[in-house]
């Protein structure tokens, strides 16, 4: 009961205030009223009528003499003959799990060193997330498939398998040098 009671002298007191504001902008409506006429005076002006459509004419393809513009293009070798089909030659296992430093590109890996053990060469490399991965030959590293090939104590050497443009892969050489820092 206490509770109600507060609450209800708290809007008697806020009562006063909230009929002084309504007043106050009840006033002066005048500035409103002239704007609102003027508006309303002004000349309407044309409206620009809305552009005609070009129907579609349809094109029908007549080959003839010309070549199927849907069929690919096979290189001509320089003795008249043709390349090989796409996807007899090299190509990329896409079949095989991939490698945890092949998320990252290439010039993201950095060879921070080598370890030889037992005849074995192991290079040491880190990966963006600051993670050093050790690998050895035959191990995946890059984005385009690159294959170690050579671990020296100076450069990890690679092969990348990298599309050629023909809609096949080729082979292409890279390396990742040691760096200092």
């Amino acid at each position: 009961m206490h509770r109600i009671n507060r609450s209800a002298s708290g809007m008697r007191r806020l009562l006063p205030l909230l009929s002084l504001a309504l007043v106050a902008c009840g006033q002066d409506m005048n500035d409103l009223e002239q704007y609102v006429a003027e508006v309303k005076a002004r000349k309407s002006r044309a409206i620009e009528p809305i552009p005609q459509v070009k129907q579609y004419e349809a094109f029908t393809y007549e080959a003839r003499d010309r070549r199927d513009p849907f069929v690919k293009i096979e290189p001509e070798r320089g003795d008249g003959a043709t390349a090989a089909p796409v996807g007899s030659g090299i190509q990329p296992d896409f079949n095989r799990n991939r490698e945890p430093l092949e998320e990252f590109p290439l010039d993201s890996l950095r060879m921070v060193g080598t370890i030889n053990m037992q005849g074995t060469a192991f290079a040491l490399v880190r990966a963006p997330d600051s993670v050093i991965h050790r690998l050895v030959i035959g191990d995946h590293l890059g984005q385009n498939f690159g294959r170690i090939i050579g671990i020296t104590e100076t450069e990890i050497s690679l092969v990348e398998i990298i599309p050629d443009g023909f809609g096949g892969w080729m082979e292409r050489p890279a390396t990742l040098a040691l760096t200092e820092n």
